[in-house]
């Protein structure tokens, strides 16, 4: 089975994964590496897709770690699952990120934090009815046939252009998979302030690439901070409006305990009350300010 790996990656940047790619146990002749440099990553996708001589287009982001049986891996899904278009699996925190970026690994891969998708960042169960929840293109394979359906990566939709792909996908009845025995180690963001950055434009594009921008789970964030914006208001007509906030503490603190023990880091039960707090009002807001951007 033959696979073109993809690597879209800035002019300034590594491909790191191509070190790991370089100790792959897979015949040499069986696959190709495409490495696609620019400043828009759906644009280097796109060239890639053209470029790429094999069916199955093998995305990987740059940062990325992969073991020696990755494409093995591959292989055994689609020998298996012969007649799915896309797969995804799971990016991991690698053991070397430095202790906040495992932290905010924890807060990524905790359902209190980020709900269904924190299945990208731990390896959950098999899942042969998967959607854009689940998989990103940090990890995914996309059988070239698949944009003979819909467009490539839309590039005015960064960093949501594989949610966007993945939906238009799903419409086009393409079986779309998520697979734990598929997976990367990826780099989580090294500082605080990088971190509330990608929440945030993670939340200002979402607007533009879901179907019902106020009836989706994504709302609920944009929700939470109108609610505690007018907090101070409402507690003076009657304390039962703090009900809510407090048994958001108690969630926070509970899920902290619990992703803490797990991972058995004591730090995280410290910080991750915080992180979660961070995570929801940054993509709150930034769905706000993505509702009020027009199309281009």
């Amino acid at each position: 089975m033959e696979f073109s790996i993809i690597i879209p990656i800035a002019p300034n940047r590594n491909a790191e994964v191509l070190e790991c790619l370089k100790k792959i146990d897979y015949p040499k002749n069986k696959y190709e590496i495409l490495v696609e440099k620019g400043l828009n990553p759906s644009e280097n996708r796109d060239r890639g897709i053209k470029k790429a001589k094999y069916e199955k287009l093998v995305f990987l982001d740059d940062d990325a770690y992969i073991e020696k049986d990755f494409l093995l891996n591959l292989k055994n899904f689609f020998d298996k699952y012969p007649d799915y278009d896309i797969v995804g699996g799971v990016q991991l925190t690698p053991d070397s990120d430095s202790k906040f970026s495992k932290i905010s690994g924890i807060a990524l891969s905790s359902f209190f934090g980020a709900y269904r998708m924190k299945n990208r960042y731990i390896a959950a169960k098999l899942n042969l009815d998967a959607c854009e929840k689940d998989i990103t293109s940090a990890i995914c394979i996309i059988k070239k046939s698949v944009f003979n359906k819909i467009s490539s990566f839309n590039p005015k939709y960064f960093p949501g252009e594989d949610p966007d792909l993945f939906i238009r996908a799903k419409e086009k009845n393409c079986k779309i998979a998520y697979d734990p025995n598929i997976k990367i180690y990826h780099k989580r963001r090294p500082s605080f302030s990088s971190f509330v950055k990608q929440i945030y434009f993670y939340g200002r594009v979402r607007p533009r690439i879901s179907k019902n921008i106020l009836s989706s789970v994504f709302i609920f964030p944009s929700l939470f901070l109108i609610y505690l914006i007018f907090l101070p208001a409402l507690i003076f007509f009657h304390w039962l409006f703090l009900l809510p906030l407090v048994v958001y503490v108690v969630l926070a603190i509970l899920s902290s305990l619990y992703e803490s023990i797990k991972a058995k880091n004591i730090l995280a039960f410290i910080l991750l009350p915080f992180l979660y707090l961070t995570m929801h009002l940054t993509y709150g807001f930034g769905y706000m300010v993505g509702l009020t951007m027009k199309e281009n």
